[in-house]
């Protein structure tokens, strides 16, 4: 049986529609608190990384970022850092799915959905131990 997934909401974008049945009330395991998460996303560019705590976020305005603090989250269907960006909610949320970035031949093993306020952005991500396949892959 399948579930309906409420609207986006920041918390709700982990909701990732899956079978129901014992394994959703685990959280995602897919990405370890431990990991280093990267994302980015195109048209406007926009990305950054997540370590522990302290996430930078970076555009093509300032690449060089700022760096604000996090709290971690791992829903049923990924995993979501919350924090603030002048004064705005900024919520990163990653979830399992192939993405392609639409500018190269990469393919990244996440989605990103980042979410400043009330503007959302879509984007791809990938781990140190989850990297991108294709041009420049690690």
């Amino acid at each position: 049986m399948i579930r309906f997934c409420p609207p986006l909401a920041p918390l709700a974008l982990l909701c990732a529609c899956q079978p129901s049945g014992q394994e959703e009330a685990r959280p995602f395991a897919g990405i370890g608190a431990d990991e280093v998460v990267h994302f980015a996303g195109t048209e406007p560019f926009w990305g950054g990384q997540v370590a522990g705590p302290a996430l930078r976020y970076t555009t093509a305005e300032n690449g060089a970022g700022r760096t604000i603090a996090v709290d971690r989250f791992a829903g049923r269907g990924g995993v979501s850092w919350i924090g603030t960006l002048d004064a705005a909610d900024f919520v990163i949320a990653v979830t399992p799915e192939a993405c392609g970035d639409g500018m190269s031949a990469r393919t990244y093993p996440y989605a990103a959905l980042l979410k400043i306020g009330d503007e959302r952005q879509r984007g791809c991500a990938w781990t140190d131990r989850q990297p991108f396949t294709g041009s420049d892959a690690p």
